[in-house]
């Protein structure tokens, strides 16, 4: 029909009972207004002072346990609260005034629409279609403050990004690049957009967490960094959050969604592999906001093509998204090596869009216990990955129903991306520095657990048993140094008396450690082949003590004479020597040569931790060194000197139980090099070879960490000799030589950490200043 109507009040009533409360809203607001339903409107023949209304008929659910939701027993019974039959809702809306509400988005004349529709819409596309649309957002966002951000879910996304001018335009670009018809590529597009699009509803969003929250709601309590999440809302007023969270289990995604959920915060579009797409949980979840997405798909360019123009859809719109940088779950339990794809096409969208940013939130997750550990350990061990299905989720399901203990979500410093790329400059490597400080501020984020530091104590240099006794004695300095770093640990009464033996019950409980009680006290150990059980543990809190082990390792180098004031140009200054100061100072040129020695250790270790910057390094080594040895700068490091300090620190020695698994592993992926000469082998087939060649080590007693019979350490260890070209020899003189010269270097950093055990159990044994003699004579025990 043609309307000339000043007002028009546009609204999709289904049913007369909506209806009849439309009309009452319009004839208290717009008392001359015309109500139409848009297929009835005909846009293009309006006067362009016309103005449209958008109005909404929003049902609410009744109130469970103080919050409106579904459950899972209204669809058991064919209903949806949010859409409920006709035939039922006058009864409905009788009984529960409250529950039908009229709401209305931003009114706006058909001239303000036309001046939007030349600016964002492609050349073509009908003005109608893009008025409807602009009703329906507008409309959406007015529905959003009857029921709460929570539920800020987009709509018809494939038909928006895919009528977008940008959209057009790019796709055109492409065919020409690939010598294809236009319309051939936007069809193509368009058709794989609608395989990872997600396809949102309030119902399934409800439904999915009904169903799936079981997973996880009886295994853990989960807290949170409420401090943070307040920061965080404040943000997201203005701009759109990615949340990049660490990956330990299959339940992250349910942790994290329920604790935003729980905050009244707009749900993320999770974007996950499509290995879990399989029914029931792919056809729910992706109306429930996961993407499923192709673990690989680099060489299909119109596949490229539709995801990047879905995360610049998202950016623009302001949606918040999550994924795991990592690319799956940690096998080890430290952060992996971050995956860059998806970031590289986030860093495009905020490119192509004027002046729009995002805000990464670097996301730490971490549990008391996990019940797939052992599933992992035993891939990590050179294991098959079972395939996930309906099986495996009924088993996984079961394995849920048992207590856990905490699992604990903690934010780290929110980072601009525009800013992180400014920052890290121009380059190849620009991309790589910004993921390396999402990594870092995870680590930084990540608490430790009372499991983390039992793992630590019984995973020592001998695998024997611990009375509670010795273990308290390993925990207690260890803690100290949380407090005075002051680092998210745990509560300590869960590491000393009563408390450390809850913690050690519930790891036997699991079947992670034992306890034999059949002598004259109780004694601990790590469960035999569950070692690397234990490590996943431990690890989770490593990058917390690294800098301290690099310390000590670069202290004994010294005092050993390993390191020398003239190995270091007389012009080279150390990074914090300041001239100026008052007093005297440490020798410069011995200090520097010491910076350059633990730069080296960090250059063996850096596939296996995400280190700052050199300068940002260094300054952290200082502070470790503060509390170390108070005075440092003031001394010239002697033997004697070195010896003392470490010798008052019994007990609170770090090194070898952080970094002794990866200089084994070094030691034995170098000895499999120095083997083969100068031939070479497929990765696959090397760490398959290092698996056999560590287990042959580990029996005989070379390699003193178990765990370190490990794929995953040696898929670092590859990388690392990648790194230094001793793979294929490539831009090496003499490869047989550098391969010895790696394999040397790994010896003596691990005779350095045998050093460093000596004096722990020589000052356990007999204490006092008469073992420093023995010590240094000795070497390694």
């Amino acid at each position: 029909m043609q309307v000339t109507d000043p007002v028009v009040v546009l609204t999709k009533a289904r049913t007369s009972c909506e209806m009849r409360a439309v009309r009452e809203w319009t004839a208290a607001n717009y008392p001359d207004a015309t109500i139409s339903r848009s297929a009835e409107i005909d846009f293009d023949g309006m006067a362009p002072e016309t103005l449209l209304v958008p109005v909404r008929a929003v049902w609410l659910p009744a109130v469970r346990q103080g919050e409106r939701r579904v459950t899972l027993g209204d669809v058991l019974v064919l209903s949806n609260p949010r859409r409920p039959l006709g035939a039922v809702q006058p009864l409905i809306r009788k009984r529960r005034p409250d529950s039908l509400r009229v709401v209305a988005g931003a009114p706006a004349t058909i001239e303000e629409l036309r001046t939007r529709y030349a600016h964002h819409q492609a050349q073509g596309e009908p003005f109608a279609q893009f008025v409807l649309f602009q009703a329906s957002v507008s409309a959406e966002r007015a529905e959003r403050q009857i029921v709460g951000d929570r539920y800020k879910v987009p709509r018809l996304v494939a038909e928006q990004i895919s009528s977008s001018s940008r959209f057009q335009t790019s796709a055109a670009k492409l065919a020409a690049e690939l010598g294809r018809p236009t319309d051939a590529v936007v069809a193509e597009a368009t058709d794989k957009l609608s395989t990872f699009v997600a396809t949102q509803s309030r119902l399934m969003d409800d439904v999915f967490s009904a169903t799936f929250n079981r997973l996880h709601e009886r295994a853990w309590n989960v807290t949170v960094d409420v401090e943070n999440l307040n920061t965080l809302r404040t943000l997201n007023k203005s701009t759109g959050l990615i949340f990049l969270p660490s990956h330990r289990s299959y339940v992250d995604p349910l942790v994290l969604a329920k604790v935003l959920r729980n905050n009244d915060f707009p749900p993320n579009l999770v974007l996950g592999g499509n290995n879990l797409s399989f029914w029931p949980v792919g056809p729910v979840a992706r109306r429930a906001g996961m993407i499923f997405i192709r673990r690989k798909f680099g060489a299909d360019p119109v596949y490229k093509f539709a995801m990047r123009s879905y995360l610049a859809y998202i950016v623009e719109k302001r949606f918040n998204l999550e994924w795991y940088i990592e690319g799956g779950r940690s096998r080890t339990g430290k952060l992996r090596k971050p995956k860059l794809g998806l970031l590289t096409y986030v860093v495009d969208a905020v490119g192509q869009l004027d002046e729009a940013d995002v805000t990464i939130v670097p996301t730490s997750i971490v549990y008391d216990q996990l019940q797939e550990i052992g599933a992992m350990a035993a891939e990590d061990a050179g294991g098959t990955k079972k395939p996930e299905g309906v099986g495996w989720l009924l088993r996984y399901a079961k394995a849920q129903r048992a207590y856990l203990g905490e699992a604990r979500v903690r934010f780290g410093t929110p980072i601009s991306l525009r800013t992180a790329l400014a920052d890290a400059g121009e380059g190849r490597a620009r991309l790589e520095k910004v993921a390396f400080r999402v990594m870092d501020e995870i680590n930084s984020a990540t608490p430790i657990s009372a499991t983390s530091l039992a793992g630590f104590a019984l995973l020592g240099a001998h695998d024997r048993a611990y009375t509670l006794a010795e273990i308290e004695a390993i925990l207690a300095p260890l803690l100290d140094y949380i407090r005075r770093r002051e680092l998210p640990g745990p509560d300590p009464a869960l590491c000393r008396g009563v408390g450390l033996t809850q913690t050690l019950r519930v790891l036997a409980g699991n079947g992670v450690v034992s306890c034999f009680d059949g002598g004259s006290e109780p004694v601990w150990s790590i469960v035999p082949d569950n070692h690397a059980v234990a490590a996943y543990y431990r690890n989770g809190a490593l990058h917390h003590f690294v800098d301290r082990a690099i310390v000590e390792v670069a202290m004994i180098a010294v005092a050993d004479g390993d390191v020398r004031a003239d190995d270091i140009p007389p012009d080279e200054h150390p990074v914090g020597y300041d001239e100026t100061a008052d007093g005297p100072l440490a020798d410069e040129g011995l200090l520097a040569a010491s910076q350059r020695e633990a730069l080296r250790i960090r250059d063996l270790l850096k596939f296996e931790f995400f280190f700052p910057a050199k300068t940002e390094f260094l300054h952290r080594l200082g502070l470790e060194l503060d509390l170390l040895a108070p005075g440092w700068r003031a001394v010239t490091p002697t033997q004697e000197w070195t010896y003392e300090v470490l010798h008052g620190h019994t007990g609170g020695l770090l090194a070898r139980r952080t970094l002794q698994p990866f200089f084994d592993a070094q030691l034995v992926f170098a000895t499999k090099l120095v083997e083969l000469g100068t031939a070479s082998r497929d990765k696959e087939d090397l760490i398959v070879e290092c698996l056999g060649l560590g287990r042959q080590l580990s029996l005989q007693g070379v390699v003193r960490s178990k765990d370190s019979v490990s794929k995953d350490l040696y898929d670092g260890c590859y990388q690392l000799a990648d790194n230094r070209h001793l793979i294929h020899g490539e831009e090496v003189a003499d490869l047989a030589t550098a391969r010895r010269d790696w394999l040397d270097e790994v010896e003596s950093m691990r005779e350095r950490l045998a050093r460093i055990a000596s004096i722990e159990d020589l000052q356990r044994a007999v204490g006092g200043a008469d073992t420093m003699d023995t010590v240094w004579s000795e070497g390694t025990p």
